[in-house]
């Protein structure tokens, strides 16, 4: 994603998400991104990230960019995961596990060893009737479903910095819950210009710098306003 300012190379921060894909029993597509911004949700609002010992490695990230990387795991890879500071959210069909951010260039070996690739899921079913809030994404780019689970992520993440006390508090007594769904092109228009956060991609992987891949909406955030995220940024 871009970068504003200079920052020196040490200092860049990735957050990790794995997901487990077993060969007999993959999940759901639909099931694997709402589990990956229910995750990131869990982590932004985890004592840990807030004022324990994630707290300084989550804020170096939140200044350096917001960057996500998706890995998948089975079996005894799986497991090794589990061994590691996280968190697992469950949806479904669907297990992802959230990491604290790590350094872009020193991630633990059993994360690194993870695969990046092999992570295009499906639906074999259309995803069921859902309720707010949802998370949209665009109909016209076709990415994978690990790409799709960061930027839903990167989505999640401007709704929760949006979001006001109560809202959180409601949100969070939900278990953070959300819908994950394509727009149809219609609407996906009109979402780009609702002033709602929209999530612009960097460019660094499948599609063009500077997309806009999701929306985050919700009946507390405003609309028709300049949120001022920019490039998944706060500032």
């Amino acid at each position: 994603m871009p970068e504003n300012g200079a920052v020196n190379d040490p200092d860049k921060r990735v957050l990790p998400l794995v997901v487990r894909i077993e060969r007999a029993a993959p999940p759901q597509r639909t099931d694997a991104l709402e589990a990956a911004a229910r995750a990131v949700l869990a982590l932004l609002d985890d004592p840990r990230a807030l004022s324990g010992e994630w707290a300084a490695d989550v804020k170096l990230w939140e200044t350096t960019g917001i960057r996500k990387v998706v890995r998948r795991a089975r079996g005894a890879e799986w497991r090794r995961v589990l061994d590691l500071p996280g968190l697992t959210v469950t949806v479904r069909t669907a297990e992802v596990r959230v990491h604290p951010p790590v350094p872009l260039d020193a991630w633990p070996r059993d994360l690194s060893r993870l695969q990046v690739s092999g992570t295009d899921l499906a639906d074999t079913e259309e995803p069921g009737p859902f309720e707010p809030p949802v998370i949209w994404f665009n109909p016209g780019l076709g990415m994978t479903a690990g790409k799709a689970m960061a930027q839903v992520g990167h989505a999640a993440q401007l709704a929760w910095w949006a979001t006001p006390e109560e809202a959180r508090t409601a949100w969070r007594e939900s278990g953070f819950a959300l819908a994950v769904r394509e727009a149809d092109p219609e609407h996906w228009a009109a979402l780009e210009d609702s002033g709602l956060p929209v999530v612009r991609d960097a460019g660094f992987t499948e599609i063009a710098p500077g997309s806009c891949t999701a929306v985050a909406d919700a009946p507390w955030l405003p609309r028709g306003a300049d949120t001022a995220w920019g490039p998944l940024r706060r500032s």
